[in-house]
């Protein structure tokens, strides 16, 4: 039985959005060392601070001013840091509800350990020091000893600031290994030798490429291998616009499902080779493979006549 294939995947993408006047506001006060949140209706003030009451929806936007001290509500510790957090060794994740405000700020509390971390804990701002106008301009909380006393109140505040943030980009990053089981393990394994294997349901007689290891359908295992291919259909495509980050193909282009010859459903794959706004349903295509690759570079029209609708309307 062949091995059963793991390796690192990393999903990420940059996630662009622009900022109300809310949140505007927010993020740079942060970077004039200034905390706000926002007063609903009847008199909540809300750090961090929402355009919308959350319990009845209305619109808010009274700015207030808050203390950069305040209390740990609840806390988890974080033995083992990972990539992009806070703080590059064990901290605890805290809510903390600032002095003049009613709602808690999740954040990362630099403490010694696990011991020193309890509900209850008044802690401060660390600020960073370089602030962009993020929520990083906030580096953590650390312990604080001062004087309690009265909880500050909240101070009204115009939110107004030189050189507002108006837009943020937060990168989303995902790590984890992934193990395709057999039967994917297979595949691909016939794959660095340009063949493209799938399995047949012994039920349906349905052939899945890529396989699943069992019929969704049926629900039963599919252990018999099938060879399909090399050569397919376009069932339907789409073309593409939008250049993609570290993706070395010119827009537009065309990405299309393909049914080989022989699978009962549909793959994706690029067209190539042919003008984008010639690219149709029915094209017969053939895959383009590159020195050493484990999977088709693309897919180009073989010259036949185009299939018949009927003969592929049932892998749309």
């Amino acid at each position: 039985m062949p091995e059963v294939l793991k390796a690192p995947l990393v999903v990420e993408f940059p996630f662009t959005r622009s900022l109300g006047p809310v949140l505007s506001a927010f993020l740079t006060g942060l970077r004039e060392r200034v905390v706000l949140g926002v007063r609903t209706g009847d008199g909540r003030t809300l750090v961090p601070p929402v355009e919308y009451d959350p319990a009845t929806a209305e619109e808010i936007h009274d700015l207030v001013e808050v203390a950069p001290t305040g209390t740990v509500t609840t806390w988890a510790w974080n033995h083992e840091p990972r990539r992009g957090q806070p703080l590059a060794t064990p901290f605890a994740w805290v809510l903390v509800r600032l002095d003049g405000a009613d709602t808690a700020l999740l954040h990362a509390l630099d403490a010694p350990g696990p011991e020193a971390v309890r509900t209850g804990l008044r802690v401060r701002i660390r600020w960073a020091a370089e602030r962009t106008g993020a929520i990083t301009d906030i580096a953590c909380f650390e312990p604080y000893d001062g004087p309690r006393g009265e909880p500050r109140p909240p101070v009204p505040h115009s939110g107004r600031f030189a050189d507002p943030v108006t837009g943020i980009v937060a990168p989303a990053r995902l790590d984890y290994t992934y193990s395709p089981g057999r039967a994917q393990s297979a595949h691909l394994d016939a794959l660095a030798g340009h063949r493209t294997v799938g399995e047949r349901c012994p039920s349906c007689r349905k052939v899945y490429v890529p396989p699943r290891g069992a019929c969704p359908t049926c629900g039963v295992a599919t252990t018999d291998r099938v060879e399909v291919g090399p050569r397919g259909t376009v069932t339907t495509f789409c073309i593409v616009n939008i250049k993609a980050k570290n993706l070395d193909i010119e827009v537009p282009y065309v990405y299309a499902h393909i049914a080989l010859d022989g699978a009962g459903l549909a793959l994706h794959g690029r067209i190539g080779g042919i003008p984008y706004d010639q690219v149709r349903m029915g094209l017969r295509v053939e895959p383009v493979w590159t020195p050493g690759a484990r999977h088709p570079d693309h897919y180009r029209p073989t010259g036949e006549p185009d299939a018949d609708y009927d003969t592929y309307k049932e892998l749309l």
